[in-house]
C-alpha cells in the first residue's frame, strides 16, 4: 500500500537499504534505513505517530479505543494511568495522520458520489443557547460508502459552512457526477453557488445564467410547517439554485433524506463524551472538541468495521483494499 512505503525523511526518496537492527524496551525491535540517494539514515518511526513515543502501542490503542466509545478525557487519565497532557499528546498527532489520510483520499477518482450534510449541536466551555455555541459539528458523508469527508466543529456561521464547502470543491475535482442531499440547511447550497458555477451562454440578449457546474445536483428537504406564514409555500423538496442544463436528472423523492448522517450523530453521542446530554463531559473549548472529532475521522474512516456495511468506510469507497491496523496506522509518515 503506498500509504506504508517507507520514504527518507531529508529527500523523500523511496530507494532505500536496511542498515542495522537495534531492540527497544516497549516495542520489540525496529530497523535503520539508509538512503541510497543522500546517504541519510533514519528509523522506521521517523516522522510517524511513534516518534519519540516510549508507551507501548497496546497501551496507546486501548486509551484511543476508550476515547472512541464513549470515555471522558479524565476518567481515561485516571483508568491508565497517565497525565492529561500525554492524552492530549496523542490525540493532537491524529491531526497530522488526518492531513495525509485526507489528501490521500482525495487523489482518487470516483465516478459517482452522493453527499449528505448534516448539522448536530453540543455545549462547549458553558451553557449557552444553541445559537451562540461554538459548539455546532457540520458532517458530510457519502451515502454509499459510510465515508465522512468533513466533521468540523464550530459557531454555525458563514465561515463553517464555507470550510464544509471547500472540501465539497475539492470532491468536485475528483467525481463527475456528484449529489448533495441536506436535510433543511439552505446555506449548503447557496455558498457552493457562489463557489462552484458555469455561465451558459445561449447567444440571447442578456446577463448569461448562471448554474451550478455540470454534474452538480443539491436537493434540501424543506423541514418545519409554513402554515402561519403568508404568502407562496415553498415545495417539501427542492434544489435551492438553477443547474446545469447537461446535468442527469435521475433524483427520486425518496432519496431526498439525510438519515444516515442523522444515524452516525447518533452514534456519536454514545461514542464521544464530548456530544453527551445532561453531563458535564462537554469539551471546554472548540479546539478541543475538533481534536476529539479528528481522531473519531481517522478511527470511522480507516480502522472500525462499519455495523451496517460490514466494511472500513475507506475500503468501500475503494480508497484503500483493506482497514488499516493499528500497527499499519501508526507507521504512516505523516511528513
Amino acid at each position: 500500500m503506498e500509504l506504508l512505503k517507507k520514504k527518507c525523511p531529508n529527500c523523500n526518496s523511496y530507494n532505500k537499504r536496511v542498515h542495522r537492527k537495534y531492540s527497544t524496551i516497549n516495542h520489540g525491535s525496529r530497523t535503520i534505513y539508509q538512503c541510497e540517494e543522500c546517504s541519510t539514515y533514519f528509523s522506521e518511526t521517523k516522522n510517524t505517530f511513534l516518534e519519540n513515543i516510549k508507551k507501548p502501542v497496546s497501551v496507546i490503542w486501548q486509551v484511543i479505543k476508550v476515547r472512541t466509545e464513549g470515555m471522558g478525557v479524565n476518567a481515561a487519565a485516571r483508568t491508565f494511568d497517565i497525565a492529561k497532557n500525554t492524552l492530549f499528546a496523542w490525540e493532537a498527532k491524529f491531526h497530522d495522520l488526518y492531513q495525509v489520510l485526507f489528501l490521500y483520499a482525495l487523489v482518487h477518482e470516483f465516478l459517482k458520489l452522493v453527499i449528505e450534510g448534516d448539522e448536530v449541536y453540543t455545549k462547549v466551555n458553558k451553557n449557552v443557547p444553541p445559537d451562540q455555541s461554538l459548539g455546532w459539528t457540520i458532517a458530510l458523508m457519502d451515502r454509499a460508502s459510510r465515508f465522512i469527508w468533513e466533521l468540523s466543529c464550530g459557531k454555525k456561521d458563514r465561515r463553517l459552512f464555507m470550510k464544509a464547502i471547500k472540501t465539497l470543491q475539492k470532491i468536485l475535482a475528483t467525481t463527475d457526477d456528484l449529489t448533495i442531499f441536506t436535510d433543511g440547511e439552505r446555506r449548503y447550497g447557496n455558498i457552493l453557488f457562489e463557489i462552484c458555477y458555469e455561465i451558459i451562454k445561449n447567444g440571447k440578449q442578456g446577463r448569461p445564467k448562471k448554474t451550478l457546474k455540470k454534474g452538480v445536483k443539491v436537493r434540501i428537504k424543506n423541514k418545519g410547517s409554513q402554515a402561519h406564514k403568508k404568502g407562496p409555500k415553498r415545495p417539501k423538496y427542492q434544489a435551492p439554485w438553477p443547474e446545469h442544463p447537461e446535468t442527469e436528472q435521475n433524483i427520486k423523492v425518496y432519496h431526498i433524506h439525510a438519515n444516515h448522517v442523522e444515524a452516525f450523530f447518533s452514534a456519536l453521542r454514545r461514542r464521544c463524551a464530548a456530544f453527551r446530554r445532561r453531563t458535564n463531559t462537554y469539551a471546554k473549548s472548540t479546539k478541543g472538541l475538533q481534536r476529539i472529532l479528528t481522531v473519531h475521522w481517522v478511527i470511522y474512516n480507516f480502522v472500525r468495521v462499519h455495523y451496517t456495511t460490514k466494511q472500513v468506510p475507506a475500503a468501500a469507497l475503494g480508497i484503500i483494499d483493506k482497514g488499516l491496523s493499528i500497527d499499519e496506522l501508526f507507521q504512516i509518515q505523516i511528513a
